[in-house]
Protein backbone atom coordinates (compact mmCIF):
# COMPACT_ATOMS: atom_id res chain seq x y z
CA UNK A 1 0.00 0.00 0.00
CA UNK A 2 2.73 2.28 1.23
CA UNK A 3 4.31 1.91 -2.73
CA UNK A 4 0.79 2.28 -4.47
CA UNK A 5 0.41 5.76 -2.77
CA UNK A 6 3.69 6.89 -3.22
CA UNK A 7 3.10 6.19 -7.59
CA UNK A 8 -0.04 8.38 -6.89
CA UNK A 9 1.25 11.04 -5.90
CA UNK A 10 4.62 10.98 -8.13
CA UNK A 11 1.70 10.66 -10.99
CA UNK A 12 -0.45 13.81 -9.22
CA UNK A 13 2.75 15.77 -9.16
CA UNK A 14 3.67 14.88 -12.74
CA UNK A 15 -0.08 15.64 -14.10
CA UNK A 16 0.32 19.18 -12.16
CA UNK A 17 3.39 20.71 -13.66
CA UNK A 18 2.13 19.86 -16.88
CA UNK A 19 -1.55 21.86 -16.51
CA UNK A 20 -2.15 24.14 -19.10
CA UNK A 21 -4.86 25.92 -16.12
CA UNK A 22 -5.24 29.42 -15.29
CA UNK A 23 -2.58 30.83 -12.80
CA UNK A 24 -3.17 33.34 -10.08
CA UNK A 25 -1.09 36.52 -10.86
CA UNK A 26 1.02 37.57 -7.90
CA UNK A 27 -0.44 40.30 -5.73
CA UNK A 28 2.35 43.23 -5.87
CA UNK A 29 2.11 44.60 -2.78
CA UNK A 30 4.13 47.28 -3.30
CA UNK A 31 1.48 49.35 -5.06
CA UNK A 32 -1.66 50.94 -3.37
CA UNK A 33 -4.44 50.44 -6.41
CA UNK A 34 -7.22 53.14 -5.06
CA UNK A 35 -10.88 53.34 -6.48
CA UNK A 36 -12.55 56.58 -6.00
CA UNK A 37 -16.26 57.51 -5.06
CA UNK A 38 -18.14 60.25 -7.03
CA UNK A 39 -19.90 63.25 -5.32
CA UNK A 40 -22.93 63.95 -5.63
CA UNK A 41 -22.61 67.51 -4.69
CA UNK A 42 -23.07 70.51 -6.20
CA UNK A 43 -18.88 72.02 -6.50
CA UNK A 44 -18.45 75.79 -6.68
CA UNK A 45 -15.29 75.91 -8.95
CA UNK A 46 -14.22 78.98 -10.52
CA UNK A 47 -15.01 80.04 -14.29
CA UNK A 48 -18.39 78.05 -14.62
CA UNK A 49 -21.62 77.54 -13.89
CA UNK A 50 -24.96 80.00 -13.74
CA UNK A 51 -24.15 83.36 -13.20
CA UNK A 52 -26.10 86.21 -12.59
CA UNK A 53 -25.90 89.02 -15.01
CA UNK A 54 -25.16 92.68 -13.02
CA UNK A 55 -25.99 95.73 -15.50
CA UNK A 56 -24.47 99.30 -14.72
CA UNK A 57 -25.03 102.29 -16.87
CA UNK A 58 -22.16 105.39 -16.74
CA UNK A 59 -20.54 106.48 -13.73
CA UNK A 60 -23.00 104.29 -12.22
CA UNK A 61 -22.99 102.41 -8.56
CA UNK A 62 -20.07 99.72 -8.30
CA UNK A 63 -20.45 96.01 -7.14
CA UNK A 64 -22.37 95.37 -3.42
CA UNK A 65 -19.12 93.46 -1.47
CA UNK A 66 -22.57 91.81 0.66
CA UNK A 67 -24.17 90.57 -3.05
CA UNK A 68 -21.05 89.26 -4.10
CA UNK A 69 -20.51 87.43 -0.58
CA UNK A 70 -23.75 85.99 -0.73
CA UNK A 71 -23.22 84.12 -4.25
CA UNK A 72 -21.26 81.72 -2.62
CA UNK A 73 -24.94 80.35 -1.43
CA UNK A 74 -26.32 80.23 -4.80
CA UNK A 75 -23.39 78.19 -5.85
CA UNK A 76 -22.05 81.03 -7.85
CA UNK A 77 -18.60 81.68 -8.71
CA UNK A 78 -19.04 83.62 -11.74
CA UNK A 79 -21.00 86.89 -13.04
CA UNK A 80 -21.67 88.75 -16.06
CA UNK A 81 -21.12 92.54 -15.30
CA UNK A 82 -21.96 94.45 -18.38
CA UNK A 83 -21.19 98.04 -18.70
CA UNK A 84 -23.13 100.47 -20.61
CA UNK A 85 -21.29 103.28 -21.72
CA UNK A 86 -24.10 105.65 -22.95
CA UNK A 87 -22.59 108.70 -21.66
CA UNK A 88 -19.62 108.15 -23.67
CA UNK A 89 -20.86 107.98 -27.09
CA UNK A 90 -18.99 111.21 -28.72
CA UNK A 91 -16.50 111.50 -25.81
CA UNK A 92 -13.40 109.64 -23.88
CA UNK A 93 -14.33 107.50 -20.66
CA UNK A 94 -14.33 110.21 -17.81
CA UNK A 95 -11.66 109.16 -14.75
CA UNK A 96 -15.11 108.50 -12.63
CA UNK A 97 -16.15 105.98 -15.32
CA UNK A 98 -12.15 104.23 -14.99
CA UNK A 99 -12.70 104.53 -10.89
CA UNK A 100 -16.09 102.64 -11.28
CA UNK A 101 -14.61 99.38 -13.22
CA UNK A 102 -10.84 99.14 -11.02
CA UNK A 103 -13.72 99.33 -8.14
CA UNK A 104 -15.42 96.41 -9.44
CA UNK A 105 -12.33 94.39 -10.15
CA UNK A 106 -11.29 94.89 -6.96
CA UNK A 107 -14.27 93.54 -5.17
CA UNK A 108 -14.58 90.61 -7.35
CA UNK A 109 -10.79 89.85 -6.12
CA UNK A 110 -11.78 90.03 -2.26
CA UNK A 111 -15.02 88.36 -2.69
CA UNK A 112 -13.20 85.33 -4.71
CA UNK A 113 -15.35 86.12 -7.82
CA UNK A 114 -14.51 86.33 -11.43
CA UNK A 115 -16.46 88.22 -13.84
CA UNK A 116 -17.64 87.58 -18.32
CA UNK A 117 -17.00 90.94 -19.66
CA UNK A 118 -19.15 92.97 -22.18
CA UNK A 119 -19.41 96.26 -23.03
CA UNK A 120 -21.97 98.40 -24.87
CA UNK A 121 -23.89 101.65 -25.13
CA UNK A 122 -27.28 101.28 -25.18
CA UNK A 123 -29.89 98.61 -23.77
CA UNK A 124 -32.76 99.56 -26.23
CA UNK A 125 -32.94 99.13 -30.09
CA UNK A 126 -34.64 102.36 -30.38
CA UNK A 127 -31.25 104.23 -29.10
CA UNK A 128 -27.89 104.81 -30.79
CA UNK A 129 -24.12 102.90 -30.79
CA UNK A 130 -21.03 104.93 -30.68
CA UNK A 131 -18.82 105.03 -34.02
CA UNK A 132 -15.79 102.74 -34.47
CA UNK A 133 -13.21 105.41 -33.50
CA UNK A 134 -14.89 106.28 -30.32
CA UNK A 135 -14.88 102.35 -30.10
CA UNK A 136 -11.39 102.17 -30.17
CA UNK A 137 -10.57 105.38 -28.11
CA UNK A 138 -12.44 103.27 -25.20
CA UNK A 139 -10.19 100.36 -26.03
CA UNK A 140 -7.32 102.10 -25.37
CA UNK A 141 -8.31 103.88 -22.22
CA UNK A 142 -9.62 100.60 -21.05
CA UNK A 143 -6.01 98.24 -22.03
CA UNK A 144 -4.44 98.79 -18.54
CA UNK A 145 -6.98 98.18 -16.66
CA UNK A 146 -7.40 94.93 -18.06
CA UNK A 147 -4.00 93.88 -17.93
CA UNK A 148 -3.88 94.99 -14.39
CA UNK A 149 -7.14 92.62 -13.23
CA UNK A 150 -6.84 89.89 -15.72
CA UNK A 151 -6.21 87.32 -12.94
CA UNK A 152 -10.42 87.81 -12.42
CA UNK A 153 -11.67 87.88 -15.84
CA UNK A 154 -12.99 84.58 -16.72
CA UNK A 155 -14.11 85.71 -20.44
CA UNK A 156 -14.84 88.74 -22.54
CA UNK A 157 -17.71 88.94 -25.02
CA UNK A 158 -17.12 91.14 -27.89
CA UNK A 159 -19.74 93.75 -27.20
CA UNK A 160 -20.05 97.75 -28.43
CA UNK A 161 -20.92 97.23 -31.79
CA UNK A 162 -25.30 97.93 -31.73
CA UNK A 163 -27.95 97.71 -28.87
CA UNK A 164 -27.12 95.30 -25.81
CA UNK A 165 -23.57 94.48 -27.66
CA UNK A 166 -25.42 92.01 -29.80
CA UNK A 167 -24.24 92.94 -32.91
CA UNK A 168 -27.21 93.84 -34.75
CA UNK A 169 -28.85 96.94 -34.34
CA UNK A 170 -26.49 99.33 -35.12
CA UNK A 171 -26.64 103.52 -36.01
CA UNK A 172 -22.86 103.63 -36.95
CA UNK A 173 -22.96 101.34 -39.39
CA UNK A 174 -20.85 99.28 -37.59
CA UNK A 175 -22.16 95.64 -39.00
CA UNK A 176 -20.34 95.66 -42.35
CA UNK A 177 -17.67 92.78 -42.24
CA UNK A 178 -15.40 95.65 -42.83
CA UNK A 179 -16.15 97.23 -39.55
CA UNK A 180 -16.88 94.14 -37.29
CA UNK A 181 -13.81 92.78 -38.42
CA UNK A 182 -12.13 95.92 -37.19
CA UNK A 183 -14.04 95.80 -33.52
CA UNK A 184 -12.72 92.18 -33.36
CA UNK A 185 -8.86 92.99 -34.43
CA UNK A 186 -8.88 96.23 -31.68
CA UNK A 187 -10.47 93.30 -29.26
CA UNK A 188 -7.49 91.01 -29.64
CA UNK A 189 -4.99 93.82 -29.47
CA UNK A 190 -6.32 95.27 -26.01
CA UNK A 191 -7.74 92.05 -24.21
CA UNK A 192 -4.78 90.33 -22.45
CA UNK A 193 -3.94 86.89 -24.51
CA UNK A 194 -4.58 84.94 -21.64
CA UNK A 195 -8.84 86.08 -21.90
CA UNK A 196 -11.24 83.97 -24.45
CA UNK A 197 -13.21 86.51 -26.49
CA UNK A 198 -16.82 85.30 -27.36
CA UNK A 199 -18.64 86.66 -30.32
CA UNK A 200 -22.15 86.66 -31.13
CA UNK A 201 -22.84 84.07 -33.76
CA UNK A 202 -20.13 80.85 -35.71
CA UNK A 203 -20.56 82.36 -38.73
CA UNK A 204 -18.77 85.41 -37.46
CA UNK A 205 -15.60 83.48 -36.59
CA UNK A 206 -15.96 82.23 -39.66
CA UNK A 207 -16.01 84.89 -42.04
CA UNK A 208 -13.32 86.89 -39.93
CA UNK A 209 -10.69 83.82 -40.01
CA UNK A 210 -11.06 82.90 -43.70
CA UNK A 211 -12.09 78.77 -42.46
CA UNK A 212 -15.25 76.44 -41.56
CA UNK A 213 -12.60 73.41 -39.89
CA UNK A 214 -12.68 73.73 -36.37
CA UNK A 215 -9.32 74.15 -35.30
CA UNK A 216 -7.72 71.15 -33.21
CA UNK A 217 -5.14 70.50 -30.64
CA UNK A 218 -1.90 71.87 -32.70
CA UNK A 219 -4.04 75.20 -32.07
CA UNK A 220 -6.47 75.04 -29.51
CA UNK A 221 -4.01 75.29 -26.94
CA UNK A 222 -2.39 77.96 -28.10
CA UNK A 223 -2.69 81.74 -28.38
CA UNK A 224 -2.60 83.20 -31.64
CA UNK A 225 -5.39 84.81 -32.31
CA UNK A 226 -7.78 81.66 -33.59
CA UNK A 227 -7.86 79.67 -30.85
CA UNK A 228 -8.92 82.90 -28.52
CA UNK A 229 -11.97 83.20 -30.31
CA UNK A 230 -15.45 81.48 -29.04
CA UNK A 231 -18.94 82.34 -28.70
CA UNK A 232 -21.94 83.40 -26.90
CA UNK A 233 -25.63 82.48 -27.74
CA UNK A 234 -28.17 84.86 -25.75
CA UNK A 235 -31.23 83.52 -27.00
CA UNK A 236 -30.56 79.51 -26.54
CA UNK A 237 -32.86 77.37 -27.13
CA UNK A 238 -35.55 80.18 -27.97
CA UNK A 239 -36.08 78.94 -31.68
CA UNK A 240 -35.44 76.64 -34.44
CA UNK A 241 -32.37 78.69 -35.47
CA UNK A 242 -31.95 80.60 -31.66
CA UNK A 243 -33.23 84.09 -32.86
CA UNK A 244 -30.78 83.55 -35.77
CA UNK A 245 -27.71 82.77 -34.42
CA UNK A 246 -27.42 79.75 -36.89
CA UNK A 247 -27.78 79.50 -40.72
CA UNK A 248 -26.85 76.10 -41.31
CA UNK A 249 -28.01 75.22 -38.18
CA UNK A 250 -26.95 70.54 -37.71
CA UNK A 251 -23.35 72.05 -39.74
CA UNK A 252 -22.95 75.03 -37.46
CA UNK A 253 -23.61 73.00 -34.18
CA UNK A 254 -21.05 70.15 -35.18
CA UNK A 255 -18.49 73.23 -36.07
CA UNK A 256 -18.77 74.83 -32.44
CA UNK A 257 -18.78 71.20 -30.72
CA UNK A 258 -15.39 70.74 -32.16
CA UNK A 259 -14.28 74.08 -31.59
CA UNK A 260 -15.56 74.35 -28.03
CA UNK A 261 -13.19 71.71 -27.07
CA UNK A 262 -10.98 75.19 -26.79
CA UNK A 263 -13.23 77.84 -26.83
CA UNK A 264 -15.92 78.56 -24.36
CA UNK A 265 -19.85 78.85 -25.14
CA UNK A 266 -22.07 80.68 -22.75
CA UNK A 267 -24.78 83.03 -22.48
CA UNK A 268 -28.89 83.07 -21.94
CA UNK A 269 -32.09 81.93 -22.96
CA UNK A 270 -34.87 83.97 -23.93
CA UNK A 271 -38.02 83.66 -24.87
CA UNK A 272 -39.45 81.21 -26.83
CA UNK A 273 -41.12 81.49 -30.20
CA UNK A 274 -41.09 78.89 -32.77
CA UNK A 275 -40.69 75.95 -30.30
CA UNK A 276 -41.96 74.99 -26.50
CA UNK A 277 -39.53 75.77 -23.23
CA UNK A 278 -36.59 74.05 -23.48
CA UNK A 279 -37.17 70.72 -21.25
CA UNK A 280 -34.77 68.91 -18.86
CA UNK A 281 -33.49 66.63 -22.03
CA UNK A 282 -33.73 69.04 -25.00
CA UNK A 283 -31.81 71.57 -22.65
CA UNK A 284 -28.98 68.81 -21.75
CA UNK A 285 -28.46 67.57 -25.54
CA UNK A 286 -27.86 70.74 -26.28
CA UNK A 287 -25.28 71.87 -23.55
CA UNK A 288 -23.84 68.46 -24.03
CA UNK A 289 -23.17 68.74 -27.37
CA UNK A 290 -22.42 72.56 -27.40
CA UNK A 291 -20.48 72.02 -24.46
CA UNK A 292 -22.15 75.43 -22.29
CA UNK A 293 -19.72 76.36 -19.65
CA UNK A 294 -21.94 78.81 -17.95
CA UNK A 295 -25.79 80.44 -18.67
CA UNK A 296 -27.65 83.22 -16.90
CA UNK A 297 -30.00 83.01 -13.90
CA UNK A 298 -31.60 85.87 -14.44
CA UNK A 299 -32.62 85.48 -17.85
CA UNK A 300 -35.26 83.90 -19.17
CA UNK A 301 -37.09 82.99 -16.15
CA UNK A 302 -39.54 80.24 -17.18
CA UNK A 303 -37.26 78.50 -19.30
CA UNK A 304 -35.32 78.18 -15.93
CA UNK A 305 -38.40 77.42 -14.04
CA UNK A 306 -39.32 74.51 -16.44
CA UNK A 307 -36.02 73.01 -15.31
CA UNK A 308 -36.24 73.38 -11.66
CA UNK A 309 -40.18 72.06 -11.67
CA UNK A 310 -38.84 69.23 -13.29
CA UNK A 311 -35.92 68.17 -11.59
CA UNK A 312 -33.23 68.84 -13.44
CA UNK A 313 -31.60 72.71 -12.51
CA UNK A 314 -29.21 70.69 -9.75
CA UNK A 315 -27.87 68.87 -12.63
CA UNK A 316 -27.16 71.61 -14.54
CA UNK A 317 -25.44 73.36 -11.58
CA UNK A 318 -22.86 70.31 -11.81
CA UNK A 319 -22.76 69.48 -15.54
CA UNK A 320 -22.65 73.22 -16.33
CA UNK A 321 -18.72 73.65 -17.50
CA UNK A 322 -15.91 71.09 -16.14
CA UNK A 323 -16.93 68.57 -13.30
CA UNK A 324 -13.84 66.60 -12.62
CA UNK A 325 -13.06 63.84 -10.59
CA UNK A 326 -10.54 61.05 -9.81
CA UNK A 327 -11.46 57.57 -10.99
CA UNK A 328 -8.56 55.54 -9.97
CA UNK A 329 -4.81 55.49 -9.15
CA UNK A 330 -1.58 52.96 -8.98
CA UNK A 331 0.62 54.44 -6.47
CA UNK A 332 3.88 53.04 -5.00
CA UNK A 333 3.79 52.67 -1.23
CA UNK A 334 7.28 53.09 -0.90
CA UNK A 335 10.18 55.14 -3.03
CA UNK A 336 13.76 55.65 -1.96
CA UNK A 337 15.07 59.40 -0.93
CA UNK A 338 15.80 61.66 -3.65
CA UNK A 339 14.65 59.12 -6.47
CA UNK A 340 11.78 60.19 -8.42
CA UNK A 341 7.47 59.20 -7.79
CA UNK A 342 5.41 57.68 -10.70
CA UNK A 343 2.24 59.33 -10.25
CA UNK A 344 -0.09 57.35 -12.13
CA UNK A 345 -3.92 58.17 -12.05
CA UNK A 346 -6.97 58.39 -14.17
CA UNK A 347 -9.37 61.07 -13.89
CA UNK A 348 -12.43 62.13 -15.93
CA UNK A 349 -14.84 65.08 -17.06
CA UNK A 350 -18.52 64.64 -16.11
CA UNK A 351 -19.32 68.10 -17.09
CA UNK A 352 -20.66 69.72 -20.05
CA UNK A 353 -17.17 70.97 -20.91
CA UNK A 354 -13.43 71.26 -20.63
CA UNK A 355 -11.07 73.75 -18.39
CA UNK A 356 -10.49 77.01 -20.60
CA UNK A 357 -8.01 78.76 -18.70
CA UNK A 358 -4.47 77.38 -18.05
CA UNK A 359 -3.53 76.66 -14.31
CA UNK A 360 -0.76 75.06 -12.55
CA UNK A 361 -1.46 71.98 -11.34
CA UNK A 362 1.27 70.29 -8.20
CA UNK A 363 1.52 66.81 -6.41
CA UNK A 364 1.79 68.10 -2.80
CA UNK A 365 3.05 65.93 -0.25
CA UNK A 366 2.49 66.63 3.15
CA UNK A 367 4.56 65.43 6.02
CA UNK A 368 2.82 63.07 8.69
CA UNK A 369 5.71 63.84 11.36
CA UNK A 370 5.71 67.91 11.03
CA UNK A 371 2.90 68.73 8.49
CA UNK A 372 5.39 70.28 6.17
CA UNK A 373 3.89 70.58 2.70
CA UNK A 374 6.82 69.99 -0.37
CA UNK A 375 4.69 71.29 -3.83
CA UNK A 376 6.32 69.58 -6.72
CA UNK A 377 4.97 71.32 -10.08
CA UNK A 378 3.66 68.84 -12.52
CA UNK A 379 3.63 69.51 -16.60
CA UNK A 380 0.33 68.24 -16.78
CA UNK A 381 -2.09 70.51 -18.48
CA UNK A 382 -5.93 70.56 -16.81
CA UNK A 383 -6.95 71.84 -20.19
CA UNK A 384 -6.53 68.80 -21.96
CA UNK A 385 -9.27 66.66 -19.35
CA UNK A 386 -12.51 66.85 -21.93
CA UNK A 387 -15.80 65.55 -21.30
CA UNK A 388 -16.94 61.89 -22.00
CA UNK A 389 -12.86 60.95 -22.53
CA UNK A 390 -10.85 59.38 -19.20
CA UNK A 391 -7.35 61.01 -19.02
CA UNK A 392 -4.37 58.96 -17.86
CA UNK A 393 -2.03 61.13 -15.97
CA UNK A 394 0.88 59.19 -15.42
CA UNK A 395 4.33 61.47 -14.25
CA UNK A 396 7.26 60.77 -13.34
CA UNK A 397 8.08 63.15 -10.22
CA UNK A 398 11.48 64.08 -8.69
CA UNK A 399 11.72 64.01 -4.82
CA UNK A 400 14.74 66.01 -4.63
CA UNK A 401 14.87 68.09 -1.44
CA UNK A 402 12.18 65.97 0.54
CA UNK A 403 13.54 64.06 3.19
CA UNK A 404 12.64 60.62 4.29
CA UNK A 405 8.93 60.11 5.99
CA UNK A 406 5.57 59.12 5.60
CA UNK A 407 3.64 61.63 3.50
CA UNK A 408 0.16 62.40 2.67
CA UNK A 409 -0.50 62.97 -1.33
CA UNK A 410 -2.74 65.57 -2.35
CA UNK A 411 -3.00 66.90 -6.01
CA UNK A 412 -3.90 70.85 -6.46
CA UNK A 413 -5.16 72.72 -9.32
CA UNK A 414 -4.50 76.58 -8.60
CA UNK A 415 -4.74 79.91 -10.66
CA UNK A 416 -2.44 80.33 -12.87
CA UNK A 417 -1.67 83.79 -11.72
CA UNK A 418 0.06 84.77 -8.89
CA UNK A 419 -2.82 87.01 -6.69
CA UNK A 420 -4.62 84.26 -7.09
CA UNK A 421 -2.77 80.99 -6.41
CA UNK A 422 -3.12 80.56 -2.74
CA UNK A 423 -6.53 81.70 -3.07
CA UNK A 424 -8.72 78.19 -2.05
CA UNK A 425 -11.77 79.95 -3.66
CA UNK A 426 -9.83 79.88 -7.39
CA UNK A 427 -8.25 76.28 -6.84
CA UNK A 428 -9.70 73.05 -8.47
CA UNK A 429 -11.84 70.90 -6.30
CA UNK A 430 -12.54 67.54 -7.83
CA UNK A 431 -15.69 65.81 -7.58
CA UNK A 432 -14.68 62.74 -5.22
CA UNK A 433 -16.18 62.26 -2.13
CA UNK A 434 -13.84 62.70 0.94
CA UNK A 435 -11.20 64.08 -0.96
CA UNK A 436 -11.33 67.79 -0.89
CA UNK A 437 -9.42 69.64 1.92
CA UNK A 438 -11.47 73.42 2.43
CA UNK A 439 -8.69 74.84 4.35
CA UNK A 440 -5.77 74.54 1.73
CA UNK A 441 -7.76 74.26 -1.74
CA UNK A 442 -6.47 70.80 -1.79
CA UNK A 443 -7.38 67.17 -3.33
CA UNK A 444 -6.51 63.99 -1.58
CA UNK A 445 -5.18 61.55 -3.35
CA UNK A 446 -6.27 58.60 -0.10
CA UNK A 447 -2.58 57.58 0.24
CA UNK A 448 0.40 57.50 2.24
CA UNK A 449 3.75 57.55 0.57
CA UNK A 450 6.81 56.45 2.37
CA UNK A 451 10.33 57.66 1.33
CA UNK A 452 13.26 55.66 2.74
Amino acid sequence: MKYKFMALLLLSSIISCGSDGPKEEPIDDSVSNITYTSSNEVISNPERGFTHQWSVYSEGMPLNEVSLANLKNENVTLIWRMYYLDAFKDSDLSSAQLDLIKTDFERLRNAGIKCILRFAYNSNQEETDAPLNIIERHLDQLKPILADNVDVIAFFQAGFIGSWGEWYYTTNNLTTLENKKAVLDKLLEVVPKEIKIQLRTPLYKQEFFEYSTAINTSVGYGTTDIARVGFHNDCFLASSNDYGTYQNIAAEKEYISKEALFVPTGGETCPPTDVPLASCNTADTEMSLLKWTYLNLDYYGPVLQEWRNNNCFKDFQKELGYRLLLKSASLKKEVTAHGSFQLSTVIDNVGFAPVYNKKNTFLVLKSIGDGTLYKKALSFDIRKVVPITDYELNESISLSGIPAGKYELFLKIEDSNETLSDRVEYSIQLANSNTWDANTGMNKLLHTLTIN
